[in-house]
């Protein structure tokens, strides 16, 4: 209030009250304490040592986490007695707060930033049929499936292999589905082989890793190598050529995958590619819009391919279950990138030992998604920091 006082002294002399209070209200906003989360450093602690954050720390962290917004006035006030850390009661506040309608931010947030929904408002296909109200059907549609994980603690497996969606009648359209009316989103079940099951089958997904006029399968396999399989994409060569439009022989390749392979025949290519474009391949019954087809202009779709460890592909089903059979791996890539949503920062080779235990202990649940959110919220990488070494 000192320092507050002094600000609104100054523009009050000569001045006005209410120019007094912008003062003293600019000083507010503009302070760093007021814009940021400060975690304060212990002096007890020596530079490099781990120590763990206090309880209100704590609070804030975990209401920035699942609510993308300060901590209520309960959570405060247990932070305050000092009993969060409590085990049986950090569990049982971390579970009110997932259940709070405020954890709708784990989708705007989180989920628009791992599934690049945000992408999609600057996504322009250049083809027909596409409009506003599709777009807006698309991240709907995926907003209301990852809600549906998080709401019912379903298993995170039901990403890959859900047996529903949700659709009104523009999108069901759109994926050729009938019997669906009017503009209210509803859930729609579907078959064992319907290629719409999970992830893989959202068009949402399926647009953003397309460019304008055509799918990439480059991108689909770059998407689902990194934030599935937690493997970084390797890094294009310099003076990448652009896809070819004539072989050797003059003839014109009829389908992206035909120009992708007559691409990969480049060995400076070649070794980046070999990894991403089987799994994208396996996409390319989705066109750019995430439309089922059968040809490519003209050319039947060739969706078999082969994954570096031999196993073959033929559609997106058998992608699906490639990436069920290593779900430890995924499970363990999106316990990963939960933690790094939680702390706002990349992880840190030390940070592994968290990220397996994440995994590791949800699999006992079934991987539900709440074990994965409270692995998060247990993990010491979540309840303790590294003070700064001395400059």
């Amino acid at each position: 209030m000192a320092t507050l006082m002094q600000f609104f002294t100054s523009a009050r002399t000569g001045g006005t009250f209410d120019s007094g209070i912008q003062r003293a209200l600019a000083r507010i906003l503009a302070d760093p304490q007021f814009i940021f989360r400060f975690e304060r450093e212990p002096e007890a602690v020596k530079p490099g040592e781990r120590y763990r954050i206090s309880d209100l720390e704590l609070a804030s962290r975990l209401s920035f986490f699942l609510w993308s917004s300060a901590p209520d006035d309960e959570l405060l006030q247990v932070a305050a007695s000092g009993k969060l850390r409590e085990p049986t009661v950090l569990r049982a506040q971390t579970q009110r707060l997932l259940q709070d309608p405020k954890s709708k931010a784990l989708v705007t947030n989180f989920a628009g930033q791992w599934l690049m929904l945000r992408d999609l408002k600057s996504a322009a296909p250049d083809t027909r049929g596409f409009d506003e109200n599709l777009r807006r059907a698309m991240a709907r549609e995926t907003e209301m499936f990852f809600e549906s994980i998080i709401r019912e603690d379903r298993s995170i497996r039901d990403l890959l292999d859900a047996d529903y969606t949700f659709v009104d009648e523009r999108l069901a359209r759109h994926y050729g589905m009938t019997g669906v009316r009017g503009d209210r989103f509803r859930r729609v079940a579907l078959a064992k082989d319907d290629p719409r099951r999970g992830l893989l089958g959202k068009a949402s997904l399926l647009l953003v890793t397309s460019v304008t006029n055509r799918t990439s399968p480059v991108a689909r396999g770059k998407w689902i190598l990194e934030n599935m399989l937690g493997v970084p994409a390797p890094l294009p060569p310099p003076n990448i050529p652009a896809l070819e439009e004539q072989d050797k022989a003059g003839k014109e390749p009829g389908s992206i995958r035909e120009k992708m392979e007559l691409h990969r025949s480049n060995p400076a290519c070649a070794s980046c590619h070999k990894i991403m474009d089987p799994i994208g391949f396996s996409l390319e019954n989705f066109d750019l819009v995430g439309r089922w087809r059968t040809v490519d202009g003209k050319t039947p779709i060739n969706a078999t391919a082969q994954l570096v460890d031999g196993t073959q592909l033929n559609g997106p089903d058998t992608l699906r279950a490639a990436l069920l059979s290593r779900f430890d791996v995924v499970a363990r890539t999106l316990s990963e990138k939960l933690l790094t949503y939680g702390l706002g920062r990349a992880m840190r080779p030390s940070d592994m030992p968290s990220v397996r235990a994440i995994e590791r202990d949800a699999s006992k649940d079934d991987y539900k998604f709440s074990s994965l959110i409270l692995g998060v919220v247990n993990s010491e990488t979540f309840q303790m920091r590294r003070k700064a070494a001395a400059n």
